[in-house]
């Protein structure tokens, strides 16, 4: 059951790590130990290693937040333009155009086509946004009469002047003769969306790698026929995050690209707790020296990254996984599991410097790496049937982060947009548009804004929709 919780810490499962394992004594611990090993024979370190004491733990170095404080007559487009702001949307107006003429010089005139306004590409991006609350993959349904048809979206534009535009839209038109990645056609939006996320929010000290679930909406899923899923083309990326574990906040996108040969390609990167350290670097480059903690999970966590990441003022939190994590420089003997299984909550630590390898026991065994949490810190997992089942304290904040951002996926995930086109760049350019959205209404949950009108994020989504179409007033904030 082990390899069970490890293959899907990025689910729901994680939020139960006192409930799931394998069959193993039931009943209170009887006795837990921590070993300090000679490490000359086991890691061939000189030093022997020591506890943390209470100092050595590190704590938070600033206030967390959003950076601006929001009136409370901000609107929905309000906390959604602090990271789409209208410089952005004017960019892609112009992009648009610039592509539009020069497919139309390279293919023939397109009698039908006017260049779009700044008006017209915000309500392009709101019935797009639209599909998130709706969950209907073909945004062209508001115009259809059918089940997900929307009379007063579809007066705003015709039908025909959203697909003029959806067939040339373009966040960058050309690519430059310098340019080689793969993303250069949206990546300009991510770095500018990056630094909106940098400037608008504060995260906590606590903050979980990870892949949101952005997969298709399973009730969907299990209504297509099987023609229609074989039709369905594989993203061919996958998509990264650095994630606030008290308020789910994304900090941090990074988006790797599944094909191609170059340095960060799969074909150079065959080993994956290679590439996921890779990641974790990328996702990292902006926290050193910010003394945050960092959970992650089996395919992340080493020793090696941990190591490296403590010299930069990160400390880590890792689940552990013989299978899929990288466990050079770890002792065997942690690694396997005895023959005799120990009482429910027993646990065993060794230690290397400021890092602790800790064997845990809950129906099956955990293993867990860390430099972030003293070993000699107790901890307690607390379960409705079981009672209290003790931990390590670094098993019971791994345990209690998690389950949040379990608990955010499990909410936000099914407002991402549901339009799925077959290009990457713009498979990538709505989720990302996306995930800007649940930020927003992270920030509006923490705002004055919130005490007027308390929208839930469906409520909140619908409300987008209308003010970028000009159905609502917006108030003038910016």
């Amino acid at each position: 059951m082990h390899r069970f919780l490890a293959a899907r810490v990025r689910g729901c499962c994680l939020c139960r790590l006192g409930e799931l394992g394998g069959e193993g004594g039931a009943g209170s611990a009887q006795y837990s130990s921590v070993i300090y090993w000679d490490t000359i024979n086991i890691l061939n370190n000189g030093d022997r290693s020591r506890p943390l004491s209470d100092s050595d733990c590190p704590g938070d170095s600033s206030a967390e937040g959003p950076t601006r404080k929001m009136p409370p007559s901000a609107s929905a487009v309000d906390f959604f333009q602090l990271f789409v702001p209208d410089n952005v949307l004017k960019n892609m107006v112009v992009q648009t155009n610039m592509y539009a003429k020069k497919f139309q010089e390279r293919f023939g005139s397109d009698g039908a086509w006017v260049e779009v306004t700044l008006t017209e590409m915000k309500a392009f991006l709101g019935y797009m946004i639209s599909t998130s609350i709706s969950h209907c993959e073909s945004v062209l349904s508001i115009w259809s009469g059918g089940f997900y048809s929307n009379r007063s979206l579809a007066l705003v534009m015709s039908q025909a002047r959203f697909e003029k535009i959806l067939k040339y839209f373009h966040v960058v038109a050309f690519r430059s003769s310098q340019t080689t990645h793969g993303l250069y056609k949206v990546q300009p939006f991510l770095d500018s969306l990056q630094s909106s996320f940098d400037s608008a929010f504060r995260p906590s000290q606590t903050q979980v790698l990870h892949e949101p679930l952005i997969d298709e909406d399973p009730v969907f899923i299990a209504t297509c026929t099987e023609r229609e899923l074989r039709k369905r083309k594989k993203r061919k990326f996958s998509l990264w995050v650095r994630q606030c574990s008290s308020t789910g906040f994304i900090i941090q996108i990074y988006v790797h690209l599944k094909e191609g040969g170059g340095p960060d390609g799969l074909d150079a990167l065959k080993n994956k707790p290679q590439l996921h350290s890779m990641v974790a670097r990328s996702l990292c480059r902006n926290a050193a020296g910010k003394n945050y903690i960092i959970f992650t999970g089996p395919s992340i966590t080493s020793l090696t990254l941990f190591e490296e990441f403590e010299k930069q003022g990160i400390y880590c939190c890792g689940l552990l996984s013989a299978r899929k994590s990288d466990c050079t420089g770890l002792p065997l003997s942690m690694l396997t599991n005895p023959t005799t299984p120990p009482a429910r909550g027993q646990y065993q630590i060794k230690m290397k410097g400021n890092t602790s390898l800790i064997c845990w026991y809950n129906k099956g065994h955990f293993r867990f790496l860390t430099n972030a949490y003293s070993p000699v810190q107790q901890g307690v997992i607390i379960k409705r049937k079981s009672g209290e089942i003790p931990c390590p304290l670094a098993v019971e904040a791994f345990a209690a982060h998690l389950s949040y951002i379990c608990r955010y996926d499990d909410k936000y995930s099914k407002y991402f947009i549901s339009h799925k086109p077959n290009k990457t760049w713009q498979q990538v350019f709505w989720f990302a548009i996306s995930i800007a959205i649940n930020n927003a209404y992270i920030l509006y949950k923490m705002s004055d804004a919130y005490h007027v009108k308390r929208y839930s994020r469906a409520q909140f989504g619908e409300r987008l929709v209308r003010e970028l179409l000009g159905l609502e007033d917006a108030s003038p904030t910016h």
